[in-house]
């Protein structure tokens, strides 16, 4: 059976409830950010959607066959098959639903237990080498550039790449984030706040763009604490940084594909590179876990593999 691709309000019966009553709880007891409640919400709408068209609304009454029933609809979705990754995302949702449930009292049996996601392959995080990033970087123009939004969009790539820092937390900081004696304080997933160096490269252009354009920026619009701004006043959007990662990589001619993640992914790859320990690498990305800053490990051992098999005389 197809799914609906419907993402709005759920229904207030009483599967809506217990949808609403979870929502609730990972929001205020376990304090996820909204963008992570948010996806929670599409993929609970996503399996409600097909509950309702299967005629399950009584949240005791649904097995685990069912919930393979939903997993095997997920892999046919009308409209193209979803990407093990999605389904795995969606189910991983499905499976805290009902542990909650469970947990509370409301359910006797979590039927979600002992359903397994599809599995992954593993993904490594892809970076680029320093001098594509170099060449990236200087793609904008120098800190002394006499465009305003140049030294801005300059300003905003050295911190990507100085601070790890993802897209959506580096235009979410405030210029009182930027702390004496060049730290800067980011405001991760969970609102879980870190403090992490800025380099002298990255200070210098900030320090340019806070001197000579956030000034006639900010004038133009209402009052905002927002560190980066846009041409009007007003925060800088994730999508307005987006463009300017875009037309930095066009500009700079390099081969690689570049999206914001691909400067958190260099900024720890090119750390670990160096020497730093790994989980130094965690606390400055802000990973919970250090199994995920452990990727990285594997990106630059793979590296020296390379390396060692093109260079050693023996090594083939």
């Amino acid at each position: 059976m197809g799914l609906s691709r419907q993402d709005g309000a759920v229904r207030q019966d009483g599967l809506g409830r217990q949808v609403d009553g979870f929502l609730r709880h990972i929001t205020v007891e376990r304090g996820l950010a909204a963008n992570t409640v948010a996806a929670y919400r599409r993929d609970l709408a996503r399996y409600t959607t097909w509950l309702r068209s299967s005629g399950l609304v009584d949240v005791a009454a649904i097995g685990e066959g069912d919930i393979a029933a939903f997993q095997r609809a997920l892999r046919t979705e009308e409209g193209g098959e979803l990407s093990a990754s999605s389904v795995a995302r969606i189910l991983s949702t499905v499976r805290s639903f009902h542990r909650h449930l469970t947990e509370e009292g409301v359910t006797e049996v979590d039927p979600a237990r002992e359903v397994k996601p599809p599995k992954l392959g593993l993904r490594l995080p892809k970076a680029i080498s320093i001098d594509d990033m170099e060449r990236l970087l200087t793609a904008t123009g120098g800190e002394d550039s006499p465009d305003p939004v140049a030294v801005r969009d300059r300003a905003l790539l050295e911190m990507l790449y100085a601070t790890g820092a993802r897209i959506t937390e580096l235009v979410s900081l405030n210029v009182d984030d930027v702390q004496d004696g060049d730290m800067v304080r980011v405001t991760g997933k969970g609102s879980k706040q870190r403090i992490v160096p800025v380099g002298s490269y990255a200070r210098r252009a900030l320090d340019a763009y806070l001197v000579r354009v956030r000034p006639v920026f900010s004038a133009r619009g209402r009052a905002t604490p927002g560190l980066f701004l846009g041409i009007r006043g007003q925060r800088l959007s994730r999508q307005g940084a987006w463009l300017v990662i875009r037309a930095a990589a066009e500009r700079s001619g390099i081969a690689a594909h570049v999206s914001p993640h691909t400067f958190r992914h260099s900024f720890a790859t090119h750390l670990l590179q160096g020497g730093a320990d790994v989980r130094v690498v965690q606390d400055l990305l802000g990973h919970s876990s250090v199994s995920t800053t452990q990727l990285y490990t594997q990106v630059t051992a793979d590296t020296l593999i390379d390396m060692y098999q093109s260079a050693h005389p023996r090594a083939r």
